[in-house]
């Protein structure tokens, strides 16, 4: 109850700080002018932290009970704050704004905070600088988008607060809830379209303290490895995967990383024709995903964590390598030269040697995978012992046959139908050849191998591979396929839903630059209408008239050659253009 209480009042101050700051900001010419690298296009208050920290402070120090090692992370993280507010109002260089975030790491590792990641307390000293300076650098690299950088933030302190609880740390759990509280107050104003910013003194003082808030749980309460090394990761993964993914383009394309740009992995999802706000939900939706995976290897222990974490990181992986093709800067506008992301954007449809790594890690999860599966997800001593030998054994028995299978001669971009029956015959091979191989290693010894994990390994190892083989593929129907509500350009329709239409109509979703909007189709074959194709409903075309008035087209791309030119006239006559898809081979 006096949880609740504190989030809420922390929210209600959150709303009131930020309305009077606002307002001041606004009266004293605090405000953000839109500029080119900016995504925001009108002159916004800022300052929106100082009443994130203010709602925060005053319900934490009056209200909540202090946990007994919070005084240090409150009182680094008010000396970040200060940085911020300075780096605000007059601008300090960003190694002066490092320097500052070190000392601030150094008090607070001096004061006995620290991830417990080796046995080494040197080390992790130094594990624990290098989080506390990326994390609070990371979410200041985050907030490039309305609400983004606030809402991800609130979304780490809920999960930090339950992590808290499921460790019996009450009094722990009172720093993020009351810091996510005093978001939620000042997030009401920062969503799309928004009237107020947080401000350099707002994302680093919420990284700051974000990250400090990982180190004040106890983790052997847990009882759990996979705590200790995943839950502070994944609460956070967000921020991290955003700002590697923007510090290793820029710096390998030789762009100021501190200077601000439109090439964030937000921005890159509006390029493929989301709305912000599309954009911010789905970031939103992958943070809640990431919190979820680390609530869940709590229970699930360490075992099963080793299958989980990576094969999320992997698909986390993929995304960033979707998000880099997309155009964000005019042609010419990047320097010339490939950087390590092109790279290996490039070697995953081009060239083979990214392939094969890629799938020694597939088989090594599903081999693993079907180990944990059949033994209900707690290996035996003589299975773990049996995994080990073999796993020698079954990666260069199955990378050999999917190789002779034809499996590395496709393009991930493009794979179809005729790839995946591809897929599927190789990696039966494989899994077959493997499994022989192990059953005649271990024919005379009475306690070998269980035969249920070499068939579950071939199940595994065949959705492994389809899905990475189909990743793009499947990329672009989540996330393009997920902004086409909001996509804009001039409403048409495509006359024909057969395979002409169906060619048209991949080829205009997957293409914003035909600036089309397409609603749907329409065909003379009354069986297909109210069928999908695409994603985009068919009509029958008795009712082009009525699609015409109500969605006001202008425009008919005709996909068959075979309509009859007195049927084309009547279209004309409804006052629309006509257009014909046409492929030619000279």
């Amino acid at each position: 109850m006096r949880l609740g209480l504190s989030v809420a009042l922390a929210a209600v101050l959150g709303v009131v700080f930020t309305l009077l700051v606002r307002f001041f900001a606004r009266r004293l010419g605090f405000v953000a002018p839109p500029r080119e690298d900016r995504w925001h296009t009108t002159s916004t208050a800022s300052l929106g932290g100082v009443a994130i920290f203010a709602a925060f402070s005053l319900v934490y120090l009056t209200v909540a009970p202090t946990a007994p090692k919070a005084p240090a992370l409150l009182w680094m993280g008010a000396l970040v704050f200060v940085g911020g507010l300075v780096d605000d109002v007059v601008r300090i260089k960003p190694y002066a704004k490092l320097v500052l975030q070190l000392v601030a790491a150094g008090g607070l590792a001096a004061s006995g905070l620290r991830l417990p990641w080796t046995h080494s307390d040197p080390v992790n000293d130094l594990i624990t600088l290098f989080w506390l300076v990326a994390i609070t650098n990371a979410l200041n690299l985050l907030d490039n988008m309305d609400g983004l950088a606030g809402g991800i933030a609130a979304i780490g302190c809920l999960f930090l607060t339950i992590n808290f609880i499921l460790n019996g740390q009450q009094t722990e759990a009172f720093l993020p809830a009351v810091l996510g509280g005093a978001i939620l107050g000042f997030l009401i104003f920062n969503v799309n379209p928004a009237s107020i910013f947080m401000g350099d003194c707002g994302s680093m003082f919420l990284g700051f303290l974000l990250a400090g808030s990982a180190l004040l749980s106890e983790y052997d309460r847990s009882r759990s490895l996979a705590a200790i090394l995943f839950t502070p990761v994944l609460i956070l993964l967000i921020p991290i995967f955003d700002t590697s993914f923007v510090t290793i383009t820029r710096k390998l394309s030789r762009r100021p990383i501190a200077v601000g740009g439109r090439d964030h992995t937000s921005h890159r999802l509006v390029a493929l024709g989301m709305s912000e706000q599309q954009a911010v939900l789905r970031f939103y939706a992958l943070a809640l995903l990431s919190g979820v995976l680390a609530l869940a290897v709590r229970w699930l222990g360490m075992a099963i964590g080793l299958l989980l974490v990576p094969s999320f990181g992997l698909g986390v992986l993929f995304l960033g390598l979707y998000l880099e093709g997309v155009r964000v800067y005019a042609p010419g506008d990047v320097p010339a030269g490939g950087t390590v992301i092109r790279i290996l954007a490039d070697l995953t449809y081009k060239r083979r040697i990214f392939e094969v790594l890629l799938d020694v890690i597939l088989v090594v999860l599903a081999y693993y995978g079907a180990y944990l599966l059949r033994w209900d997800g707690t290996l035996p001593g003589e299975q773990l012992a049996i995994f080990g030998r073999t796993l020698v054994l079954v990666i260069p028995i199955q990378i050999a046959c999917l190789l002779l299978g034809g499996l590395y001669r496709g393009l991930w971009r493009y794979a179809g139908v005729d790839d995946a029956v591809t897929i599927g015959k190789s990696v039966l091979v494989a899994a077959a050849a493997s499994g022989i191989v192990i059953l005649a290693l271990y024919h005379t010894t009475p306690h070998g191998p269980s035969r249920g994990v070499l068939v579950l390994d071939a199940i595994l190892l065949l959705l492994f591979i389809g899905v990475s083989r189909l990743a793009f593929r499947l990329l672009r129907v989540l996330v393009v396929g997920g902004a086409r509500g909001g996509a804009t350009g001039q409403p048409m329709l495509i006359y024909g839903a057969g395979d002409g239409g169906e060619l048209l109509a991949r080829e205009i979703l997957n293409n914003a630059g035909y600036g089309y909007a397409p609603i749907g189709f329409i065909d003379d074959d009354v069986r297909k209408a109210g069928k999908m194709l695409h994603g985009l409903p068919i009509y029958a075309s008795k009712r082009l008239e009525e699609l015409i008035r109500t969605y006001g087209i202008h425009e008919v791309v005709v996909s068959s050659q075979k309509v009859p030119e007195s049927q084309l006239s009547d279209i004309r006559n409804l006052g629309v253009r006509l257009r014909r898809m046409r492929i030619t081979i000279e």
